[in-house]
């Protein structure tokens, strides 16, 4: 808006991730990267030449004090976020973690402790919530009635991720720092509170093969977890109502099939969910309103917490 405002935005960790914030947050009028901080300084001083970012950090400290930032974006791997969250805690801008905030339930519990104690302002980039199919669903369930069914069908590979370079230690928590991006949609549209997680098919770490679950709402709604280990299969999202089912397969894309119809009826992706990877524009929109005290529907490092419980109760082992 005219006459508002600046706000300054820096940038921890400078891999892929670090890139596509940046490019969302630098389309929105009124807002600036001004720093960014890295363990490897030579991937940063890449990153804020091809961007244009003045100051290239030796420390989050440094990084602070140069930048004077609103909102700082932290973008490291898992096993990183603990310590620098907790660097980012002592000092008054707003955060925004890459998800999942902790590579585990402990780790993002001492997390969100330490959060707590520091009285900092924190969000967690769940940026499938801010894909427009997902917008779209959520919008129009406002409007339906009745008790929903929601489904996902969850993929992992812990055999490509090892293959990838990823450190054992997340492989071995693979569903905190992958599946987390499926069954956050259970809290998203499932509503009320949790109120019993039912193994139908038990996680068993030594075997991963299959994974299913059964998930009840006190309001009623009910939830079926399903996920297939190192072998192929879909990222795929449904909801089912009495008037309308919805769903999302692949994730970014989103259809409705009314009562009584068979027909599939496909929703436009937004523009920015194809000129930006999906959802980061929007999230990086809400992220700036948050940080300017509006109000903006963000997930909170709380409410992913409890996605990360939700994880937990489902991938029990039995």
């Amino acid at each position: 808006m005219a006459g508002e405002k600046t706000c300054q935005v820096a940038i921890i960790g400078a891999g892929y991730m670090a890139g596509e914030h940046i490019r969302a947050f630098q389309d929105i009028p009124g807002v600036r990267i001004t720093g960014i901080q890295s363990r490897t300084k030579a991937r940063a001083e890449g990153i804020a030449a091809q961007f244009g970012i003045a100051h290239v950090c030796d420390s989050i400290e440094e990084l602070y004090h140069v930048t004077q930032a609103d909102l700082v974006i932290v973008t490291v791997p898992e096993l990183e976020m603990n310590g620098v969250s907790r660097a980012c805690f002592k000092y008054p801008w707003v955060v925004l973690l890459e998800k999942p905030a902790g590579y585990n339930l402990a780790d993002a519990q001492e997390i969100e402790v330490a959060a707590r104690s520091a009285h900092s302002r924190v969000f967690v980039a769940l940026n499938r919530r801010h894909y427009s199919s997902t917008q779209a669903v959520i919008e129009d369930l406002q409007g339906l009635s009745g008790p929903r069914f929601i489904r996902v069908e969850d993929q992992e590979d812990q055999i490509r991720a090892l293959e990838a370079g990823q450190p054992k230690q997340v492989v071995d928590n693979w569903m905190y720092a992958n599946s987390i991006h499926v069954i956050d949609y259970f809290l998203l549209m499932g509503r009320g509170e949790v109120s019993a997680v039912e193994p139908i098919v038990p996680w068993h770490p030594d075997l991963p093969h299959f994974v299913a679950a059964k998930i009840t709402f006190d309001s009623g709604d009910v939830g079926l977890y399903e996920s297939v280990w190192n072998r192929p299969g879909p990222w795929a999202v449904s909801v089912s109502t009495p008037e309308k089912r919805w769903e999302m397969r692949p994730l970014e894309q989103a259809a409705y099939q009314d009562a009584g119809q068979r027909k599939m009826v496909c929703i436009e992706p937004h523009p920015w969910d194809l000129q930006f990877k999906a959802g980061l524009r929007l999230q990086a929109e809400k992220a700036v309103a948050a940080t300017r005290g509006e109000v903006a529907d963000l997930p909170t490092l709380e409410e992913s917490l409890k996605v990360m419980r939700l994880v937990s109760d489902i991938y029990k082992p039995q």
